[in-house]
């Protein structure tokens, strides 16, 4: 059956073409298997909780009949603004509106997030840009410069909120530096969720050709109730399509964990376990309460524009395995940088099992991807990283620890792929883990914090961190193992050293000075920092003569493991590790660019006129198994991957280059 909605209709009908729902809501009460709700273009101030799922064979579609023409808000428009002093404005709103879930009481907050930034869930909104929180009026009525945000212009644009019990409403300050709010579209954010189930197994749903934006999202840590604006809530095959995802407070679309009651923000609120054992409480509850290949996950978000949330445009922990998030457009995520903490990223995906992240454009982030803990027959592949770092000097200089870079995988035991990419930030890879194959890559950004990351930060005691890894293409736990690391191959990269930023220098300076167990600042590009890592030979000749029985262990199961590399090219003063025999080292000088011109991306480098050596063809034979999980660098249905095509799904020849493309010809591709 085919329901229609639209908000432009004189009264709500009966959800017939002649007579449509007003609201989405109305369709979402009672649509079920097979059934189809078609919205209108028009703005739905709502909150969409879908009721009923789908089957496999017969789809809840929630389709826009004009892609981005239909929205979906958690935002109201104010006009009842009211000259306070000099710019600033003040509103008074009843706090009947909120319901059970006021944001201007609720402070952002949960493990890992960092309790001095002081921000409410709720946010102000001027012409769809979100304003700059602050914690007193004085700060409104004399704002200063965010030294942190990305737009330093828009910074001043501040707001703060109290209460007022007496009255019962949320009072809201705001300077407009000159604007009338009352003539401009300036809104507030009133609810949590814009389109997502309150119950759990609200099973395949399509969601498509909308616009969501302005959510009054929590922050969302992986021990925790994960929520975003959008997302399906622990179930299992939803479709996210050609939807723009915008202005979230935390987190866009969600495929996180479900409330654990007896587990959630357990370290922040209980103190007495720390996060990563809560953690693992929070992933063996999860397999004994229904975690399964045959529930959770196989979702589908592809071809969003997904952009301006504070954490992430993509969060999900245990929620997503299975999943596939393929070409979207992935940026300006925690530019404003109001919220800090260890979540933060364009994609922050735990439990990434089986996940095929590919051919997404993934771009001024803080930082891009973020695989923590079980990335494990995880596919990054054909996807296009830039700048995802923080923009200026000034701000790298002060926040050390919060550079950003493309991809940061950590305390993993794979197997992780990463093929046919271009990593252009200033840090590229991000590696406290194992399990790794790294293959035909363009890579301009360097590799950090190899043989570190890996302990819990305990100031005199070990504090190894433990991670499970799952038996091959399932849930279930095989076992827990803390970081050895190395178990990495590099294999037919090409390596270009770009410009280093003066502050990226005095990082790796101060790094150098002050040995830090999470940083280490590296800035030359290759694969310089695994220098001591032992080849497969040295690492097997530790275990020659040892039966295994009765002799003393020693520290050989404690060691690092090898490092593979073959067929990489090195420009600029890219630097290879030393035992890698036939790195080809060239003197030329290699140039790259990236940009937008008339909406296309367009990349150009000199970089395939200097390649002259040839690779050879790699596949999951060469590669090998990571060595925790003795599982294959291989399919998710277990069917073994040559990499005979390029970037662009292009047929390599038996005679094939390094990095991503086969060719390009004049110098320039439009990806």
């Amino acid at each position: 059956m085919v329901f229609y909605v639209d908000c432009a209709a004189k009264r709500g009908g009966d959800g017939s073409k002649a007579y449509p729902f007003k609201k989405i809501s109305d369709a979402a009460k009672i649509a079920k298997a097979g059934d189809e709700v078609i919205v209108a273009n028009g703005v739905y101030r709502e909150y969409v909780d879908p009721a009923n799922k789908g089957e496999e064979n017969a789809r809840i579609i929630y389709r826009a009949a004009e892609k981005g023409g239909a929205v979906i808000t958690g935002a109201e428009r104010v006009q009842n603004w009211k000259e306070h002093k000099g710019d600033v404005w003040v509103c008074r709103i009843a706090n009947g509106i909120f319901g059970a879930y006021n944001p201007y009481t609720t402070l952002v907050s949960g493990d890992w997030f960092i309790a001095s930034y002081i921000a409410h869930t709720g946010d102000v909104f001027l012409n769809d840009k979100s304003l700059y929180e602050v914690t007193s009026l004085q700060e409104v009525e004399n704002p200063t410069v965010s030294k942190k945000s990305w737009d330093k212009d828009f910074s001043i644009y501040t707001w703060y909120t109290e209460q007022d019990e007496k009255t019962n409403e949320t009072v809201i300050y705001a300077n407009f530096h000159g604007k009338d709010p009352n003539k401009e579209n300036t809104e507030i954010t009133v609810r949590r969720n814009c389109f997502y189930p309150s119950k759990e197994g609200v099973s395949y749903i399509t969601l498509s050709g909308f616009n969501i934006t302005k959510a009054a999202t929590q922050w969302a840590p992986p021990t925790a109730y994960q929520e975003g604006m959008v997302g399906p809530h622990w179930s299992k095959g939803w479709i996210i399509e050609d939807c723009e995802i915008s202005h979230s407070k935390c987190s866009g679309i969600s495929l996180g964990k479900y409330l654990q009651k007896n587990n959630d923000n357990k370290w922040l609120h209980k103190k007495y376990k720390d996060g990563t054992q809560t953690e693992r409480d929070c992933i063996c509850q999860a397999q004994v309460e229904g975690w399964s290949k045959e529930n959770i996950g196989s979702h589908i978000i592809r071809r969003c524009n997904i952009h301006d949330c504070g954490q992430t445009g993509i969060v999900g922990h245990l929620g997503g395995v299975f999943s596939i998030i393929e070409d979207n457009h992935i940026h300006h995520i925690n530019n404003k940088q109001n919220l800090a903490g260890a979540e933060i990223g364009g994609i922050k995906m735990h439990a990434a099992i089986d996940v095929i992240i590919r051919r997404n454009h993934i771009h001024n982030c803080t930082r891009g991807l973020w695989l923590d803990w079980q990335a494990q027959g995880t596919r990054v592949t054909q996807n296009v990283f830039y700048n995802n770092t923080l923009p200026n000097d000034d701000l790298i200089k002060n926040c050390p620890d919060g550079i950003g870079e493309d991809i940061f995988v950590e305390v993993s035991h794979g197997p992780t792929l990463i093929d046919n990419n271009l990593l252009l930030s200033d840090y590229a890879l991000k590696l406290p883990t194992q399990g790794l194959a790294i293959v035909h890559n363009f890579i301009a950004g360097s590799i950090t914090t190899v043989g570190l990351g890996v302990n819990n930060g305990a100031a005199t005691k070990p504090s190894p961190r433990y991670t499970p890894y799952h038996f091959p293409h399932r849930t279930e736990i095989a076992g827990f193992m803390t970081i050895l690391h190395g178990d990495v191959r590099f294999y037919n990269n090409v390596f270009v050293q770009k410009k280093i930023r003066d502050g990226m220098s005095e990082i790796n300076e101060e790094c150098l000075k002050n040995k830090n167990d999470w940083f280490d600042g590296n800035i030359t590009a290759g694969t310089l920092p695994y220098d001591a890592y032992p080849t497969e030979e040295e690492w097997k000749a530790q275990f020659e003569g040892y039966c295994g029985m009765g002799a003393i262990p020693g520290d050989k199961y404690y060691n690092p493991l090898p490092v593979w590399a073959s067929g990489n090219v090195y420009f600029n003063g890219a630097k290879p590790m030393k035992k890698e025999s036939d790195a080809c080292v060239l003197s030329e000088k290699a140039d790259f660019s990236i940009e937008e011109k008339d909406g296309k991306l367009v990349f150009s480098t000199n970089v395939y006129d200097l390649i002259k050596d040839t690779a050879a063809t790699i596949s999951t034979a060469t590669l090998g198994e990571a060595f925790e999980s003795e599982e294959k660098f291989e399919n998710p249905d277990g069917s073994p991957i040559v990499f005979d095509e390029d970037f662009f799904g292009n047929h390599r020849e038996s005679s094939v280059h390094a990095g991503p493309f086969e060719k390009i010809e004049g110098g320039r591709i439009e990806l």
